[in-house]
């Protein structure tokens, strides 16, 4: 690539950035911890959605050293709804980490940063650039998006070939100078200008030599291939009510989704079941053996929840029962426990009674 390309690509973005960029609470001092923390948020998550988390973490969590003297139920409970909880997992024992075998000196570069759990290239490139002016490229949706669009790339950008070859092409055009600013340019152009749908290329700084523009095959670009079949999971909620006001309350372990959160007692199920197959289920069994119960199917239509490669569609099922002794948590802690987004949202309207 000839080195002014390289140049006025690079020069054009930092211009329109330092003019255009949104104002967010991470950009008004490259604080790593702060850049950090911003770039696991964003990753699967939009920065209006992440915003509200950001400010709640360092209100709770000013320092790194207070994120990493925390107990991870108070780490995932404020993590609550934002989703892939393995990044707040991560995030924690990497703080502790940090604060504890390497003596709260933050890594100063890429090589040392790619070396933390929950930091992968794209993290680690981040705050290598952002933060200690090191000339890493980024490579995120947005930078496939922008540069696949510009230089009409249609290798797949999921494929083997095509994660190296824009990895290649990206370090090429990140400058020596203000890489910070350039990585978090081109980000800011695909994430608000250069968007996957209705992009706005009339507005567009870099128009002038896009290739998708002048063939109009913009929509066409970034081409992915074929997509992960997608599972369809069928969950089934014990919500246990008692004369005693306690119900079970479970913690999620191995490597699932949601791990170390909590959960009422679940049955899951490839197909919808009905309440035949319900109550004959060896959990329900094992808990409610011969038990006086009554029984209320909270929602008829099961509620649906979309995640990378699953469709969960979610029964709660009320159980009404006397005293049990595998009842463990009382019905006015519930709020306190770190739980998946579905129980939390069933949880504000609810009417224990």
């Amino acid at each position: 690539m000839p080195f002014k390309l390289n140049m006025d690509f690079s020069n054009k973005l930092i211009t329109w950035y330092l003019q255009n960029k949104r104002n967010l609470p991470w950009r008004e001092e490259p604080d790593p911890y702060y850049v950090w923390l911003s770039e696991i948020m964003l990753q699967q998550t939009r920065v209006d959605q992440a915003m509200p988390y950001f400010y709640k973490f360092i209100e709770t969590f000013p320092k790194l050293h207070d994120l990493a003297c925390a107990d991870e139920n108070t780490v995932l409970k404020l993590w609550q709804g934002l989703g892939y909880y393995s990044r707040a997992r991560n995030l924690h024992f990497s703080a502790k980490h940090i604060i504890n075998i390497l003596n709260g000196e933050f890594p100063n570069s890429y090589h040392k940063l790619i070396k933390l759990k929950g930091i992968g290239d794209y993290t680690a490139s981040a705050i290598a650039s952002i933060c200690f002016n090191e000339s890493k490229a980024v490579v995120d949706g947005n930078v496939y998006r922008v540069l696949s669009r510009y230089f009409n790339i249609e290798t797949p950008i999921n494929s083997s070939k095509g994660i190296k070859e824009f990895r290649e092409l990206a370090q090429k055009l990140v400058p020596f100078e203000n890489p910070g600013d350039y990585n978090q340019a081109i980000m800011e152009l695909g994430a608000t200008v250069c968007k996957p749908q209705n992009p706005a290329c009339e507005i567009c700084v870099l128009n002038d030599g896009c290739l998708a523009l002048k063939d109009n095959k913009q929509k066409l670009l970034p081409v992915k291939e074929n997509k992960v079949k997608i599972t369809t999971i069928h969950l089934n909620y014990l919500v246990i009510v008692s004369t005693n006001n306690k119900l079970i309350l479970e913690k999620r372990n191995g490597k699932g989704i949601w791990k170390h959160l909590y959960q009422f007692p679940l049955i899951e199920s490839p197909i919808e079941i009905g309440v035949n197959e319900f109550i004959s289920h060896p959990l329900f069994i094992s808990i409610f053996n011969n038990s006086e119960i009554n029984i209320q199917l909270y929602n008829e239509i099961p509620i649906r929840h979309k995640l990378t490669h699953r469709n969960l569609l979610t029964k709660f099922w009320i159980i009404r029962t006397p005293n049990n002794q595998q009842l463990n948590t009382d019905w006015n802690t519930i709020n306190e426990f770190p739980v998946p987004i579905l129980i939390a949202n069933f949880l504000k309207q609810f009417k224990f009674d």
